[in-house]
């Protein structure tokens, strides 16, 4: 009885030792670039509730562009774009940002994407005085490795 419990003991620990690491809280797997790219995001949102525009586009690449998911280009933005576009956080208070990341895939050819479940509570000052707001959806983002950092290439 006692040997039969020794091998289910043995048994058990090895199958938990060959069981694939994922990234805490995810079931994603966790290698270098995906704890990278996961990095990269918890970076991006500590930027953002700081509303620190210039933290945020020193995470995109030069070559940044966003298509905003649709075909008319009066949306697009690019890296340009995008800084006018974080100049809006100033109008922003008491900002709670919240990210889940939900799937990472990165190709060999150092470019990943990941698809990011966000959530943020904020005031925004208008002409009649603070506005409090909520917004939620799912992104992909796409990334970029220069060197040896992830770049966001799309979907901030």
């Amino acid at each position: 009885m006692m040997n039969r419990l020794l091998s289910l003991l043995v048994v058990g620990a090895a199958c938990l030792a060959c069981a694939p690491k994922v990234l805490p809280g995810t079931e994603i797997k966790d290698s270098p670039d995906t704890r990278a790219i996961a990095s990269v995001l918890e970076t991006y949102r500590q930027a953002m509730e700081r509303r620190d525009a210039k933290a945020v586009l020193e995470l995109a690449h030069p070559g940044y562009f966003d298509n905003s998911g649709t075909p008319e280009p009066n949306d697009d933005v690019d890296r340009v774009g995008l800084a006018t576009r974080l100049d809006e956080l100033a109008k922003i208070t008491d900002l709670r940002f919240q990210l889940a990341l939900r799937s990472v895939e990165v190709t060999g050819q150092g470019e990943a994407r990941a698809d990011v479940v966000f959530d943020q509570f904020y005031r925004v000052q208008t002409p009649n005085g603070p506005v409090a707001r909520r917004d939620s959806d799912m992104h992909r983002m796409t990334f970029k490795k220069e060197g040896n950092a992830w770049l966001f290439t799309s979907g901030l």
